[in-house]
């Protein structure tokens, strides 16, 4: 499909599934390329270089879906079109290694989004947490190969022991949730670009599922969890829309700054 130039990706003139345009790089406009340009389904140019790079690092960022970045037109509303990984593998003409990446990271992304698995401890196979309210997990392969139920522990990876469900912890010496010690003994921080906000925990987890989240200290007090999505005030905890109602995304709301917190939130997909 492609020629390759001085090391650079480029498309094949002769290439009669594609639409050639005769407009900038609209992913990099800056671009001093002289690669030919191919339009994407929502309409915007792009070169294989500048495709294959944005949706890298859009993977680096942990999204597994790509979305055009563009400019509508004059104004300055995102494209923000999905474009199909057919689309994405053809048009970024993405080399046996980069496919392979690609895929190995979408879905590894797209397992974290919607199911919690992990390796065995016994027999390394993965096995899905179904409720993620229960630290005592079955291995059903363990548990065929032994003919007896074979449990482990989800948060200490040790066969289980003591009585089940439990959503803390086992019994076997040491299994604590290390991200609900981090919710303890985190240090303070401030926010200084929000008016109110003199210290707050520096660690919180997701108050829709308990994702453990970090505040950079610049902007204001919303961030969005990188897992399910959800914006919320990492001073209150609450969704940012309830917490508007009261304030400002630079002004602290009126339930102030939310204590540390002791238990970490169990995300109820839908």
């Amino acid at each position: 499909m492609s020629l390759q130039e001085d090391g650079e990706k480029s498309y094949d003139p002769r290439d009669a599934t594609l639409k050639f345009v005769d407009r900038e790089d609209e992913l990099d406009p800056m671009s001093c390329s002289s690669s030919l340009r191919a339009e994407m389904s929502c309409g915007h140019a792009v070169t294989p270089e500048s495709l294959t790079d944005w949706c890298r690092s859009q993977l680096k960022e942990g999204h597994y879906k790509f979305r055009c970045p563009a400019l509508v037109g004059d104004s300055n509303k995102l494209c923000n079109k999905e474009w199909p990984y057919s689309e994405v593998r053809r048009l970024a003409d993405l080399t046996v290694e980069e496919m392979e990446h690609f895929e190995e990271t979408m879905a590894r992304l797209a397992v974290a989004e919607y199911a919690d698995v992990q390796q065995c401890p016994q027999c390394k196979t993965k096995v899905e947490r179904m409720d993620l309210s229960n630290l005592c997990v079955k291995c059903s392969i363990c548990t065929a190969d032994q003919k007896k139920t074979f449990q482990f522990c989800w948060q200490c990876q040790k066969p289980w022991k003591g009585s089940g469900p439990r959503s803390d912890h086992c019994d076997n010496a040491g299994c604590k949730n290390q991200d609900l010690e981090l919710l303890k003994t985190c240090k303070d921080i401030t926010l200084p670009k929000v008016q109110g906000v003199d210290t707050c925990p520096s660690i919180r987890a997701c108050p829709t599922c308990g994702q453990r989240v970090e505040h950079d200290r610049t902007g204001c007090k919303n961030i969005i969890c990188p897992r399910c999505k959800v914006e919320f005030c990492f001073v209150c905890l609450k969704l940012t829309p309830k917490c508007l109602k009261t304030s400002t995304h630079f002004i602290l709301c009126s339930d102030g700054v939310a204590p540390r917190q002791t238990s970490i939130p169990v995300w109820r997909r839908k």
